[in-house]
């Protein structure tokens, strides 16, 4: 029995030592094997003087070392952050900074590219791993230096230390690892909120563990199985490929693709047996032809991070008649909500379903009371998946993660549940519809993206006076990113030179598709943006 994450390694290890556990990049790996090299990167991490609970960044594309050191940072006692490797340099920082990251694992190139990203606001961060075949001879240029040069000529942290990966896998030490129960902090999960900066969501041992044993439950998992993990491991629904493969001992196979018909090629070579994507990439996929390969190996597919739209949900099943469809509804605070049998496709294809096993979903009023059938609430999940909470942010966290009322009359205590902000409702025999989102957060291309932080980002162009940013319905993303702005200069609309700044500072999901310039931006009676007011002119503008 897995209490641990890392234990579902472990277990595996015991179980089927010699049974493919990872494939990345024409590497293979058993379980026994897996083991072997987390056990190293404990040993290392110790040896580096981590503290119990210190958080550990993982800032690589997904690769052996990436996996190894996610869960040997957890079997330290210590906490990993995995960083999405297609984020730039000011959203790194921010992560680095906002969690006071101890340790930093990453490659020789990346940390050249962060340059002066990496936070000297940030005391705790004492130590650099470098991966790849430079890293080497990037850490011994550097092993005596006593301060990296920065491009604003201020210093790296002095204790800032740089070692190769392989000198963290080779370093003995007799300290032991630190003891964690599994109600206390595995990771910490950055995913953006309706405002601000991403915030860190901080999930358990407990939680990953039980989200991984539900899923692989409905899933139906087994140890033969071979799943691809297409999604960044920083998102909480591509890191569940590996903690369900783990679970019942079956293959990982790690991919970063630039094209969907490579996912298509790599399911077909590999035998690939579940696949999991989001809405755009479902998108792309459907109307792709798919190899007999896969048609023949592909037992289930599942869908999460937006809804399906149905043409693309029919080319699908057209497609694969003979592979289970699992449409599915989650947030990062709780890992995963719902989900809707297959056989339920038919009935009600629009449909998130209901509680996946060991949760327990609600439909409440502002009142905390339960809506009646058809009765639109916002959803509320509580159990066992149900996060500890926001990093560092104590207001933020009340204000999603709060008491549900009809659990204190059952049982006389208190019991914590995330309030979702979604809009559902609840028909007369207990599927669950997804109606819409309470707050301002954007949905495209299945990340949750801040239109302030798009906003903050634009006004440090110095090409605009004002802007406002929003979500408009795209066929493929979910959403697009659109924004509204005022001129910084009478006449000139630098169309042009907003959005190369964009590519310059956000990664390619958050960089807007719509530039629409207004002599005044329209506000409420609170004085605040009115956003929904430009939302529906835009929409206008575009239907002429």
């Amino acid at each position: 029995m897995a209490f641990l994450v890392s234990d579902l390694i472990s277990a595996s290890a015991r179980r089927t030592p010699e049974a493919p556990a990872l494939l990345a990049r024409g590497q293979r790996i058993t379980y026994r094997e897996l083991d072997a090299a987390v056990e190293r990167c404990v040993r290392g991490l110790l040896a580096l003087g981590i503290e119990r609970q210190a958080r550990v960044a993982v800032y690589l594309p997904k690769q052996l070392e990436t996996v190894v050191a996610l869960f040997g940072a957890a079997r330290t006692g210590a906490v990993f952050v995995p960083i999405n490797p297609i984020l730039k340099p000011p959203q790194v920082e921010h992560i680095l900074r906002d969690c006071n990251v101890r340790v930093l694992i990453t490659s020789a190139e990346r940390l050249t590219m962060l340059g002066n990203g990496l936070p000297h606001q940030c005391p705790e961060l004492q130590d650099v791993v470098l991966v790849g075949n430079s890293a080497q001879a990037f850490a011994d240029n550097a092993t005596h230096k006593p301060a990296l040069a920065r491009q604003d000529n201020r210093p790296y942290p002095t204790r800032c230390a740089i070692h190769s990966w392989e000198q963290l896998l080779h370093t003995a030490t007799t300290r032991p690892a630190f003891s964690v129960m599994d109600q206390e902090m595995a990771a910490i999960l950055y995913t953006s909120g309706s405002t601000g900066k991403p915030k860190g969501v901080v999930v358990s041992h407990r939680n990953l563990v039980a989200g991984a044993e539900s899923v692989a439950l409905y899933l139906d998992n087994r140890p033969e199985d071979r799943l691809l993990a297409v999604l960044p491991l920083s998102f909480d629904y591509g890191l569940s490929q590996l903690t369900t493969a783990f679970t019942v001992g079956a293959s990982a196979v790690l991919m970063d693709h630039l094209f969907a018909r490579d996912v298509l090629a790599t399911a077909a070579s590999e035998r690939i047996t579940g696949l999991a994507a989001v809405p755009p990439l479902w998108s792309q996929l459907a109307e792709l032809p798919w190899p007999a390969e896969i048609v023949e190996s592909l037992r289930y597919v599942t869908n999460s991070g937006g809804t399906m739209p149905r043409t693309v949900l029919n080319k699908l099943r057209m497609t694969l008649p003979h592979t289970r469809v699992f449409l599915m509804y989650g947030l990062t605070e709780a890992f995963r909500a719902t989900y809707l049998p297959p056989e339920q496709l038919d009935q009600r294809p629009d449909s998130i379903g209901k509680a996946i096993p060991n949760a327990d979903v609600d439909v409440v009023r502002p009142d905390g009371t339960s809506c009646e059938p058809d009765e639109h609430g916002e959803l509320v999940q509580r159990g066992a998946l149900v996060a500890l909470g926001y990093w560092n942010a104590p207001e933020a966290t009340a204000e999603r993660f709060r008491v549900v009322p009809n659990r204190i009359r059952e049982l006389g205590v208190p019991e914590m549940a995330v309030w979702s902000g979604d809009t559902v409702r609840r028909d007369a025999e207990g599927y669950l519809y997804f109606v819409a989102r309470r707050d301002e957060q954007i949905k495209t291309s299945g990340y949750r993206v801040s239109p302030t932080e798009i906003e903050t980002v634009i006004l440090a162009s110095g090409q605009v006076g004002e802007v406002v940013a929003f979500g408009v319905p795209h066929a493929t993303l979910g959403q697009a990113i659109a924004v509204m702005a005022t001129r910084a200069q009478a006449g000139i609309t630098p169309t042009a030179q907003v959005l190369e700044y964009c590519r310059q500072q956000l990664p390619a999901y958050m960089v807007p598709a719509h530039v629409e310039w207004l002599d005044t931006l329209p506000r409420n009676a609170n004085g605040k943006y009115d956003r929904a007011s430009l939302a529906q002119e835009f929409r206008e503008r575009s239907s002429q």
